[in-house]
């Protein structure tokens, strides 16, 4: 979940990001609607969000938790993958 605000043609889109699962940088992003759009991110504790989800009873909350909270691709890593996805 890559954060932007871009323009499509006519068209403005925007992406909030993710709390869970950004590239790049480990905060969680969010966007703050008004006159006008801000893209925001706040940071919180990767230790203790992991430590919770290894507690639920998700199947595959240990992986998760050491694959998609504690570490994330960074946004060149994303990149490079979307780029090789889209000339499939």
């Amino acid at each position: 979940h890559m954060q932007f605000d871009r323009m499509i043609g006519k068209t403005r889109v925007l992406n909030a990001g993710s709390v869970g699962m950004p590239f790049g940088e480990s905060d969680a992003h969010w966007l703050l609607l008004g006159p006008d759009v801000q893209l925001r991110h706040t940071p919180y504790d990767l230790a203790k969000a992991a430590e919770r989800i290894r507690a639920t009873s998700y199947p595959q909350a240990q992986d998760f938790a050491a694959h998609n909270v504690l570490q994330s691709p960074s946004v060149k890593e994303m990149l490079e993958a979307f780029s090789k996805a889209e000339l499939k």
